[in-house]
């Protein structure tokens, strides 16, 4: 059966639309996954900065804060589990007017789910050598927060290029 060429004509504009129509919804879906990506990203790089000041602060309750209830934290290879644990290996760190070490953040990555991220940087010795390069992973919990759920520290290594 053939169309009128009036028919044909529109047709294909309207094809041409909707394949339009769906690109932008693509292109707008992936714009906001990256919006929301980034804003996650910072709210690790802020949450992950706030944890690290715990330990200028000698603030071991702050610290705590920052854990997941189910955390694990690796102590060479010896995992330390929950978050009584970790605090109680932990507070040794927090005796005494100044830290052992300390950390910042330098990369954050996350999901495209906005969900779990990894954060890293360099441990500093009180002098400001770098010793080592630290590596956590962040989920966003139901309360809307950030919390710590793996940390594991590994050999210096430079940070992102």
């Amino acid at each position: 059966m053939q169309f009128p060429p009036t028919l044909r004509s529109t047709a294909k504009l309207c094809a041409s639309a909707i394949r339009l129509g769906i690109f932008t919804i693509g292109i707008n879906m992936s714009l906001l996954a990256n919006a929301d990506t980034t804003t996650a990203t910072q709210q690790v790089f802020a949450a992950e900065s706030a944890f690290a000041k715990t330990m200028a602060d000698r603030n071991l309750t702050a610290f705590a804060e920052f854990l997941s209830e189910e955390a694990i934290f690796f102590a060479g290879t010896k995992p330390l589990r929950g978050k009584a644990q970790i605090v109680e290996e932990w507070s040794a760190y927090f005796k005494g007017p100044k830290p052992p070490f300390s950390w910042v953040p330098d990369q954050v990555e996350v999901l495209n789910s906005g969900k779990l991220a990894l954060s890293t940087g360099p441990v500093r010795d009180p002098d400001g050598k770098i010793i080592a390069r630290f590596n956590s992973i962040w989920r966003l919990e139901n309360s809307g927060t950030w919390k710590v759920v793996f940390d594991k520290g590994s050999p210096a290594s430079p940070g992102p290029q």
